[in-house]
């Protein structure tokens, strides 16, 4: 006889598991960024710039699905920190521009190690983990097109 309520155990979810999963990942991140003065949203929002040099409140907020008012409290905390610079844009008064500081490129080289210092915990091989990522962009841009 099957069981009505199967959807509804935890061996069957795919969310729970997801959640464990970054839950436990980011809980090996927090001494690692200790060492860089670094809460783990604030190491996300530099990799961010790292990459794109600056950006707009809004792209950085579309980019990282963050509200707005949780980013505000990070990007004060960056800038107190020297590691960013937020600017009111002069063409759009309305607009925030953020842009990483000297200081804050600096900081990527200590950041370096950070990423071959979780992969050597998560025990997947490149490939694995690669493919892993593909799949959960994949599921991330899905639920993004239903809403």
């Amino acid at each position: 006889m099957e069981d009505k309520y199967e959807a509804l155990r935890l061996k069957n979810q795919l969310c729970f598991p997801l959640y464990l999963c970054s839950k436990e990942l980011i809980r090996r991140y927090q001494p690692l960024l200790e060492g860089i003065d670094l809460t783990y949203t604030q190491y996300v929002v530099m990799m961010y710039f790292w990459e794109m040099g600056s950006a707009s409140a809004k792209d950085l907020s579309r980019a990282l699905l963050l509200d707005p008012s949780t980013l505000t409290p990070v990007l004060k905390k960056l800038e107190q920190k020297g590691f960013l610079s937020r600017q009111r844009d002069p063409q759009d008064e309305r607009s925030l521009v953020i842009a990483l500081t000297e200081e804050g490129a600096a900081l990527q080289d200590r950041a370096l190690s950070i990423p071959g210092r979780i992969g050597g915990c998560v025990g997947l091989s490149r490939e694995e983990a690669m493919q892993l990522g593909g799949l959960i962009w994949k599921v991330l841009t899905n639920i993004e097109k239903e809403l």
